[in-house]
């Protein structure tokens, strides 16, 4: 039975604060940048008014923090986070270490564009420069994503089969400084969905004294990262019986990819975060004119979710693949590169387009989403695609 609750209007970052608020961590280490300030100032002011029992790390840069996060966690502690961009790239070698020593960090980022040049808005090239560092990685579509999300994320992350990290992404400035309405949940009933924190390990169980982070040589650290990478690929259908569970208690439903009048679609568009909203608005209208295309939202990126995007993608004709990110030097973006290859060994597989869009936080429109279901069609006819698309580029 779906629980009562009541709506606000908020803020994406303000949001992602409060669900931080209503979980009450042990832990917030976090140093701001833009534009993902608000999420640690915000639950700052929370910590001064006494609303939290968060042990609150103020620190001297992103580096520190998740080594401050990567501590308290290996300490016991249930520890969440904040970051954006460059703050995440300077946290690269403890993000390997957190989700190496298996600790349930919990870490939004307000995913920004990589300089050079400065840039401070949306993009995808700072997650995914992470993808492959063991992180669960969740994104988010629209504001109430943010917070629902995020308290996935803890039941993910601290499921005692799967023990990882997890960042709950969403697009900065995009997603994380628009006001949107939202259903809020109650603090207790995000309590008990949550549950208690119950650490498998802790450095300070001194009647059961464990290692952590140590020498493994040859004779051994394969293994350690082959047991990581079938925590990570088992965390599958966890994700989805959270989500499910959520459903159940909210009336939202998640699952680790959304099929949108995919029913009869020969041109799909694939894509993840904000930018599906708007493709969801093209969808409809042609729809209206008869025309069979479809939308494959993509929310989990890491664990990749091979087999429910191969059965949603096999009988498709054309697919364009969005992507808000590049690989310099390469034919496609990474979610364009993860679901040909999970395509490439069935016979029945759609022809696929590569399209790179919205860097540096550049608007996609919805006439630019028409003409991309426009070039589908004329690739359908032609049966090839086209080489690299970028969208929005000006000549």
């Amino acid at each position: 039975m779906k629980t009562q609750v009541r709506k606000i209007a908020i803020e994406g970052n303000e949001a992602a604060a409060l669900a931080f608020k209503q979980i009450n961590p042990d832990v917030v280490a976090a140093y701001p940048i833009t534009p993902s300030t608000e999420v640690v100032q915000k639950f700052s002011e929370y910590v001064a008014n006494g609303e939290v029992d968060t042990e609150f790390v103020p620190v001297e840069s992103e580096h520190s923090a998740m080594s401050a996060c990567v501590g308290a966690s290996a300490a016991g502690a249930r520890v969440m986070t904040s970051t954006a961009s460059q703050g995440l790239a300077l946290m690269w070698e403890m993000l390997y270490i957190a989700a190496s020593l298996r600790l349930p960090i919990i870490m939004t980022v307000a995913n920004r564009a990589l300089s050079a040049p400065i840039n401070i808005h949306g993009d995808h090239s700072d997650a995914m420069g992470a993808r492959d560092s063991g992180w669960i990685q969740i994104f988010s579509e629209n504001v109430q994503e943010i917070y629902d999300n995020i308290f996935q994320a803890v039941k993910i992350a601290e499921n005692e089969n799967v023990r990882l990290p997890v960042m709950v992404g969403y697009d900065g400035f995009i997603t994380s400084h628009s006001v949107e309405t939202i259903e809020l949940l109650d603090d207790e009933v995000v309590r008990n969905f949550v549950g208690k924190y119950k650490p498998k390990y802790t450095l300070l169980d001194v009647d059961n004294p464990i290692s952590i982070g140590p020498l493994a040589l040859t004779d051994s650290y394969f293994e350690f990262k082959v047991a990581q990478a079938h925590a990570i690929e088992n965390s599958l259908p966890i994700i989805k019986k959270v989500g499910k569970e959520y459903g159940d208690l909210t009336g939202r439903y998640y699952d680790v990819i959304e099929k949108y009048k995919m029913d009869g679609a020969e041109y799909v568009i694939v894509a993840m975060s904000s930018t599906v909203g708007t493709a969801r608005e093209v969808v409809d209208s042609l729809r209206e004119k008869g025309l069979p295309v479809g939308l494959l939202k993509i929310r989990v990126f890491r664990p990749f979710p091979t087999e429910d995007i191969v059965n949603a993608l096999k009988d498709v004709k054309v697919v364009g693949i969005l992507d808000r990110s590049m690989v310099p030097g390469s034919f496609g973006g990474p979610l364009y590169h993860e679901i040909t290859s999970a395509m490439y060994h069935f016979d029945k597989r759609p022809i696929a387009q590569a399209y790179v869009y919205g860097l540096g936080g550049r608007d996609i429109t919805t006439n630019h989403i028409e003409k991309v279901f426009e070039e589908l069609m004329e690739i359908g006819k032609k049966g090839k695609p086209n080489p690299l698309t970028y969208i929005g580029v000006r000549e």
